[in-house]
């Protein structure tokens, strides 16, 4: 039944201190605690990541999100220009960009080749992904337009909807607006390499929700979560007995401190979660249980696909258990030079494990309900500056056109949508800013952005900011 999820923040049953504590402040105030009370009877009993009803019949129930941080350059990857290579080293004319100069076109130093039965354009440095039983599960989108051209700012309105920061990432508005199915785990769960993406963890924040809802890095080295084991002289029942009797000594506090309510009440919670969390994580992080085949399908024998390969396998086992919403960051694409052998690395780097986790999924037939997506957070530019009076052959910010991949959860598989321009400046076909993209991925997860808000500062806040739509033509 379709559902609307515009909640104020969780409230504790309005007491008699409680009410008294209102009247310090104003006249709304009084009349916020009341409705902050009603709200709280309906939602005291049920924990915060409790499963909730999709809004509408879902496509998607889980998403994994494959971010290459620093942008990949479209017309290198998976949208040929062969009037860009035409034009290699010829005098640009074309302005805008964040740098000023003699500029000069770069076409890609890659080949191209349509493969699998869809077709599908690839450069030739792609070699598992062209594999058709993987490749014509992609829908290649050209359309999407980013609206900065700086890292931080491009990376935070990719993951929260907002370039300032601060805001929610869309991992933690599909927890609020879902939940998770397994409540022994984090419902959204983030994947780096040990240099954190600019930004850093406010690209994964909860933002103004309740700090149920952020995400859970899992570290790339050592144990993925610090103190995961208990100490060897601490036993279960020691464990349980102690936070016990902190949730008394919070549960008083929280009854005297009324306005600290919303963020003793997530401390309190990440706490039980920690503790169920030390019996199910280890299972679930335990790649020894994976066959050696599997392994080698994910790269995780090769140096260079070992990270990357083992976070996939770690976002297939983390759906696979419950997991509402994965991000795994790759960083290393802001190829301004060097492009040939910066993007080239790269797409090795990510190419064998993206294939595996796409057709793992395939096989073990999840692909229908997990919904993967491989973006940067901007796009490349067809010309660069010529420096010292070396053609410098790589490519500026280009917030104007980007290309991503999208498979299963109920997208269009074997297609192109959108394209831009015979120089890949700009999108030019079925274009849309990223609020769109956002809009069109909650609504894959059975959630409408336009009910999926939250009251904070004064208004309601959603994803999208002010509101987009769907991008039906990515939609099966």
């Amino acid at each position: 039944m379709p559902r609307s999820l515009c909640s104020r923040p969780s409230s504790t049953p309005a007491s008699r201190r409680g009410f008294l504590y209102g009247l310090g402040a104003t006249l709304g105030s009084v009349a916020l605690t009341d409705l902050l009370a009603a709200d709280a009877a309906q939602s005291a009993s049920a924990s915060p990541l409790a499963v909730k009803s999709p809004m509408h019949r879902p496509k998607a129930k889980n998403v994994i999100m494959l971010f290459m941080e620093g942008g990949p350059g479209q017309m290198d990857t998976f949208d040929p220009k062969p009037e860009l290579s035409r034009l290699h080293k010829t005098e640009s004319n074309l302005t805008g960009g964040l740098e000023k100069g003699f500029k000069f076109f770069v076409g890609s130093p890659f080949k191209f080749r349509r493969v699998g039965q869809s077709g599908i354009d690839m450069c030739d440095q792609w070699v598992h992904l062209a594999d058709p039983f993987v490749a014509d599960e992609l829908c290649n989108f050209r359309g999407c337009q980013a609206e900065s051209l700086n890292h931080p700012e491009a990376l935070f309105h990719m993951n929260t909807g907002s370039r300032l920061g601060g805001d929610p990432a869309i991992g933690a508005w599909a927890t609020y607006g879902l939940g998770s199915e397994n409540q022994n785990l984090p419902g959204y769960v983030v994947m780096t390499e040990l240099a954190l993406p600019q930004g850093g963890a406010t690209n994964w924040s909860n933002g103004f929700l309740p700090a149920h809802f952020q995400g859970t890095r899992l570290r790339p080295e050592g144990t993925p979560l610090l103190d995961l084991q208990a100490p060897a002289h601490k036993s279960r029942e020691h464990q349980r007995r102690a936070l016990d009797e902190l949730q008394w000594l919070n549960q008083q506090h929280l009854a005297s401190a009324p306005a600290i309510q919303s963020d003793l009440e997530s401390r309190m919670e990440s706490y039980e979660l920690a503790f169920r969390m030390q019996t199910s994580v280890p299972d679930v992080i335990d790649l020894g249980r994976e066959t050696a085949a599997t392994h080698r399908a994910y790269g995780l024998d090769q140096p260079e696909t070992e990270t990357f390969g083992r976070q996939c396998l770690m976002a297939r086992r983390l759906v696979e258990n419950g997991v509402r919403f994965v991000q795994i960051f790759s960083g290393g694409w802001d190829s301004h030079d060097y492009l040939q052998r910066g993007h080239s690395a790269r797409i090795r780097s990510v190419d064998k494990p993206m294939a595996a986790l796409i057709a793992d999924l395939k096989r073990r037939g999840m692909l229908d309900d997990t919904l993967v997506m491989w973006t940067g957070e901007f796009g490349r530019t067809p010309d660069n500056n010529k420096r010292g009076g070396v053609y410098s052959l790589g490519r500026g910010h280009n917030n104007h056109a980007m290309t991503m991949l999208l498979a299963g959860g109920g997208v269009r598989g074997g297609t192109t949508v959108g394209a831009t321009d015979e120089l890949g400046s700009h999108a030019v076909e079925c274009v849309h800013p990223i609020r769109d993209l956002h809009v069109t991925l909650l609504h894959l997860l059975g959630l409408d952005d336009n009910k999926l808000t939250y009251f904070h500062a004064g208004r309601y806040k959603q994803l999208s900011q002010f509101g987009g739509q769907v991008i039906d033509e990515l939609i099966a």
